[in-house]
C-alpha cells in the first residue's frame, strides 16, 4: 500500500511526489504529484471545496464563493467571485466556454467565460449539483440540471421523462455527510457510490411489446458491491473502478475513533463483489479534520489522470509508466527485472538509460560480493565500450577481484589496451600457476606484449625451474612467438602431447633431426608414424643412422617401414634379421616369407646359432633342402603333425618315403602316419613296414579311419560318376535336340572356302551345299576328298581351330 508522503522546506513550498509504500513488496499502479503552484497560495487562505476538470483547463471553487480557472500545473488563469459562501459544484460545456456553478445559499448561475452570456436561479435551499448541457453553446441547447442531496433520479432527455429512481441503501447515513458520488463510464453506464454502497447501471432500450405506459428505456443494476470504507468519489478506468474512500480508525493512543488518511483503491468490479487491484493511503493536509463530505475525486477522460480535492490539498494521481516501473525495481534493488524492463521499452522510456541500469545492477553485485556475476554481467551490459571496460577492470582490481573479471575480458571486437590483459596476467602469475597457463592457452597471443610475458615466467622459473606448469605455459608462449625451436625443447622435455601437433603444424621437421630418439622414448608409434608420413623431409637413412646406438627402436621404425612397404628398406632386411631375432621373434618368421631381399644363407646362419628351430626349417625348405627340414623337424622338434603337414605340402615321393622310414620304429609316429597318409601315399606300404609284435597306440582306430577313408573315396568317386554320366547324358540330348533342327539357307550366306553366295543366283541351275553343325556351310565342290573310310564329314574349320569338329548335318541337292 502507498502513501502519498508531505514534504515541507523551510520555504513553505509543499509537494507530494510520491505516494509512501509499506513493506511490502507489491508495485503500486499509481503515482501522486500535489498540485502546486497557484492552488498552494489560494488554498493558504481559502479551502477548496469543489472542482472540475476540463481538457484545457481546470476549474477550481472554494468554500469562500470563488472559482479560479487553473492551468495542468496548478497556475491561476481567470479568478470569478461567484458567491459569498461555499461553491457546491462547478460544470462546463464541451467547449470550456460556459460554467454553471451552484452553491450553498441555493443559487445556480451559468455565465461565459470569455462573452457576457450569462442566466440566474434562485432556489429556496442549498443546491448540491449542478450540470450544463454538453452543447450549451447552442442556441437550442441553454440547459442545466441541478439537484439535492436526497436521492439519484435518472432522465431521459429526448423523451422528457424520469426512467427511474435509485434509492439509497444505507438511510441512517446523513446524506449531507455523506453525499452521492456519480460518474458516467459512457454514454448508457452509470457508477453510483452512496455510503459504503456501488451500484453499476446499465440503461438499456425496452421492447416494444413491452413499453405499455412505460418509458423507452429502463435501467439494470448489472454490478452491485459494498465496501469496507464511506466512498467520497468515483472514477472509471478502463474496465476497472477507481475509488475515494473516507476512512476512519481507532487511535492507539486515545483509543477514540478518528479521521484517517483517505484511500484511492483501485478494484475490479464482480456481479455480487469486487476484487482489490491496488490500495494506496494518501497524506494529504489536514485529513485529521475532513469528513467524507470534504473529499472529491475527479478525472480526465483519456488521460488517466484523477484529481483527488480536499480542502487544503488537490492531488494528482497518475497511472504509472514505465520509467516508473524502472524507479520502483531500482528502489527494491531488483536490478536484473528493471534492466530487462528497460530493454523491453528502450523506444518509450524518457527518464532511464539501460547503460546507466546495467552500471548500477554491476555495483550492486560488487557490494553485495557477487563477484562472479558482476564480472559475467559485464559482457552484456558493457558490450563494445572499451572505455567502460578498462574502467570496471581497475575497479575489480582495486577490490582485489582481477581474477573474477578475467574470464569475461573481451578478446576480439572490442580489444582492449594491451596493460589490462597483462595486468591480469601478472595477477595470476604471482598467485595461481594453473589459472595463468589457462589464460594463455584461451586468449589470443595478439592481446599482450607476448616478451613481457615471457620475461615475467622466465623470471618465475629461476626460483622453480622444475615447475611443469611455467614449462608446458612458456612453451606456449615461445609458439606465439614463432621461436618453435625453444618451444619443441620444452615439450620433449616436458614429454608433452602436443609436441607431434606443434611439429606437423609448424614443419618443424629440420629442428627434429637430432631429436629422433627424444621423439622416440617419448612415444614410439606416434614418432614412426610421424617419420614414416614424411620421408620427403627426414630420410629412412637418416633415421636409421640416427637410431644407431638404440637398436631396438631402430627395430621399431623398420618394422614398420616394412609393413608399409616390402621393398623400401630393402637395403636393410639383411640387418633386420638380427634385430627380429633379439626383439621380435615372433614376427621373424613372417619377415623371412615376406621379404624377397633377405639373404638367405645369413638368415640360416643367424637361426641356427639361435637355435631356431621353425625358421631353420623354412629357410631350409626354401634353399632347396627339404630333406634336411624335414630331419629336423622330426628329430629337433618330434612333431609328426607337422612333419606331415610339411610332406604334404611339399608333395614329394622321396620326403614320404624318409618320414615312414624314420617313424617305422616310432609308434606314435606310426599312429599318426595312418591317420594322415591315407589321400596322400597307399596306407598298405606303411602297414606292410610295421614289424610284427610292435605295440601301436590306437591301432584298431587308425585302421578303422583308414578303412572309412577309404569307403567315403569309393563313395565320393562313385557320386561323381553318377553326376557326370548324367551330366553327359543330359548334354547329349541337348546336342541331338539341337542338331535336329532346320537351318536356314538363303541367299546371304556364302562358302567358307570359295566365299561366293552359298545359292546360286539362277534358281533353276542345280547346286550341291553342306551344312555343318557349327553354320558353317560350303559348296560340295568346295569340300576337300576325305582321305578315310569313314562317311562322317567334318568341318575344316572348326577341326583347325581345335573346337572339335563339326559333322555334317544338311546335305542340299538340287
Amino acid at each position: 500500500m502507498a502513501e502519498a508522503e508531505e514534504k515541507e522546506t523551510r520555504s513553505n513550498e509543499e509537494s507530494t511526489d510520491e505516494s509512501e509504500e509499506d513493506e511490502s513488496e507489491e508495485e503500486p499502479k499509481l503515482k501522486y504529484e500535489r498540485l502546486s503552484n497557484g492552488v498552494t497560495e489560494i488554498l493558504q487562505k481559502d479551502a477548496a471545496s469543489c472542482m472540475t476538470v476540463h481538457e484545457k483547463f481546470l476549474a477550481l471553487g472554494t468554500h469562500y464563493g470563488k472559482v479560479y480557472l487553473l492551468d495542468v500545473q496548478g497556475n491561476i488563469t481567470q479568478k470569478f467571485d461567484v458567491s459569498p459562501v461555499k461553491i457546491n459544484q462547478i460544470s462546463l460545456d464541451e467547449s470550456g466556454e460556459h460554467m454553471g456553478v451552484c452553491s450553498e445559499d441555493g443559487k445556480v448561475q451559468v455565465f461565459g467565460l470569455y462573452s457576457a452570456e450569462e442566466f440566474h436561479e434562485t432556489f429556496d435551499c442549498p443546491i448540491k449539483i449542478v450540470a450544463v448541457h454538453p452543447h450549451f453553446l447552442r442556441s437550442h441547447c441553454k440547459q442545466f440540471v441541478t439537484g439535492g442531496k436526497k436521492g439519484v433520479k435518472i432522465l431521459d432527455m429526448i423523451s422528457k421523462q424520469r426512467i427511474t429512481n435509485v434509492p439509497r441503501d444505507d438511510i441512517s447515513l446523513r446524506p449531507d455527510m455523506y453525499p452521492c458520488s456519480l460518474c458516467w463510464k459512457d454514454n448508457l453506464t452509470l457508477i453510483i457510490g452512496w455510503g459504503n454502497s456501488v451500484k453499476i447501471c446499465s440503461v438499456k432500450e425496452r421492447h416494444a411489446s413491452e413499453m405499455r405506459d412505460l418509458p423507452n428505456r429502463y435501467v439494470e443494476i448489472v454490478f452491485q458491491f459494498d465496501t469496507e470504507f464511506y466512498i467520497s468519489g468515483l472514477a472509471p478506468l478502463c474496465d476497472q473502478l477507481v475509488i475515494l474512500s473516507y476512512v476512519k480508525e481507532i487511535s492507539e493512543k486515545t483509543e477514540v475513533e478518528c479521521c484517517a488518511r483517505p484511500r484511492l483503491d483501485i478494484v475490479q468490479p464482480l456481479p455480487e463483489s469486487c476484487e482489490e487491484i491496488s490500495s494506496d493511503a494518501l497524506t494529504v493536509r489536514g485529513f485529521q479534520e475532513n469528513e467524507c463530505r470534504d473529499y472529491h475525486l475527479e478525472y480526465s477522460e483519456g488521460e488517466s489522470l484523477f484529481y483527488i480535492i480536499s480542502p487544503r490539498d488537490v492531488v494528482v494521481a497518475k497511472e504509472r509508466d514505465q520509467d516508473d516501473h524502472i524507479d520502483w525495481l531500482l528502489e527494491k534493488k531488483k536490478y536484473e527485472e528493471a534492466l530487462m524492463a528497460a530493454e523491453i521499452s528502450q523506444k518509450t522510456i524518457k527518464k532511464h538509460k539501460i547503460l546507466d541500469i546495467g552500471l548500477a545492477y554491476i555495483n550492486h553485485l560488487v557490494e553485495k560480493g557477487e563477484y562472479d556475476l558482476a564480472a559475467r554481467k559485464c559482457q552484456k551490459i558493457l558490450g563494445k565500450n572499451t572505455e567502460l571496460w578498462e574502467f570496471e577492470v581497475y575497479k575489480f582490481k582495486e577490490i582485489g577481484q582481477l581474477k573474477a573479471i578475467s574470464r569475461y575480458l573481451p578478446r576480439r571486437d572490442p580489444v582492449l589496451k594491451p596493460l589490462i590483459y597483462e595486468m591480469v596476467l601478472h595477477e595470476f602469475l604471482e598467485s595461481d600457476y594453473e589459472g595463468f597457463a589457462t589464460l594463455i592457452k584461451e586468449w589470443p597471443g595478439d592481446l599482450y606484449n607476448n616478451t613481457i610475458i615471457v620475461q615475467a615466467v622466465v623470471d618465475h622459473l629461476k626460483k622453480d625451474p622444475q615447475n611443469r606448469t611455467l614449462l608446458r605455459t612458456l612453451a606456449e608462449l615461445y609458439t606465439y612467438d614463432q621461436r618453435y625451436g625453444r618451444a619443441l625443447e620444452i615439450y620433449l622435455t616436458l614429454r608433452h602431447k602436443d609436441v607431434f601437433q606443434l611439429i606437423h603444424k609448424h614443419n618443424l621437421f629440420s629442428s627434429i633431426r637430432d631429436k629422433i630418439v627424444l621423439l622416440m622414448d617419448f612415444d614410439s608409434e606416434k614418432a614412426v608414424d610421424m617419420l614414416l608420413d614424411n620421408e620427403d623431409k627426414i630420410s629412412i637413412d637418416r633415421v636409421v643412422e640416427e637410431l644407431e646406438n638404440r637398436p631396438e627402436l631402430q627395430h621399431v621404425y623398420l618394422h614398420k617401414l616394412f609393413k608399409r612397404d616390402h621393398h623400401k628398406g630393402q637395403r636393410y632386411h639383411e640387418k633386420q634379421i638380427s634385430l627380429y631375432a633379439e626383439y621380435d621373434r615372433p614376427n621373424l618368421l613372417p619377415f623371412l616369407r615376406d621379404s624377397t631381399h633377405c639373404p638367405l644363407e645369413k638368415a640360416l646362419e643367424i637361426c641356427q646359432q639361435r637355435n631356431f628351430v621353425e625358421e631353420t626349417v623354412y629357410l631350409l625348405s626354401r634353399m632347396g633342402n627339404s630333406r634336411s627340414a624335414l630331419k629336423m623337424i622330426m628329430e629337433e622338434l618330434q612333431d609328426v603333425d607337422k612333419a606331415i603337414e610339411f610332406a604334404k605340402e611339399q608333395d614329394d615321393g622321396e620326403l614320404w618315403e624318409d618320414l615312414i622310414l624314420y617313424s617305422i620304429d616310432k609308434p606314435p609316429f606310426i599312429t599318426g602316419l595312418l591317420n594322415n597318409i591315407g589321400t596322400h601315399v597307399d596306407p598298405i606300404l606303411l602297414i606292410h613296414r610295421i614289424k610284427e609284435g610292435m605295440e601301436i597306440p590306437n591301432l584298431r582306430d587308425s585302421l578303422v579311419k583308414i578303412l572309412q577313408d577309404y569307403n567315403l573315396q569309393i563313395l565320393l568317386r562313385e557320386g561323381c560318376k553318377k553326376i557326370l554320366v548324367a551330366d553327359s547324358l543330359s548334354l547329349l540330348k541337348k546336342m541331338h535336340r539341337t542338331q535336329m533342327k532346320g537351318v536356314l539357307v538363303d541367299e546371304e550366306n556364302i562358302c567358307e572356302s570359295c566365299l561366293s553366295p552359298i545359292l546360286p543366283s539362277d534358281a533353276s541351275k542345280s547346286f550341291n551345299v553342306v551344312v555343318f553343325h557349327c553354320r558353317h556351310m560350303f559348296h560340295k565342290e568346295c569340300l576337300p576328298v576325305s582321305n578315310t573310310v569313314s562317311p562322317v564329314q567334318f568341318c575344316n574349320i572348326c577341326s583347325a581351330k581345335h573346337r572339335g569338329p563339326g559333322s555334317a548335318i544338311l546335305e542340299m541337292k538340287k
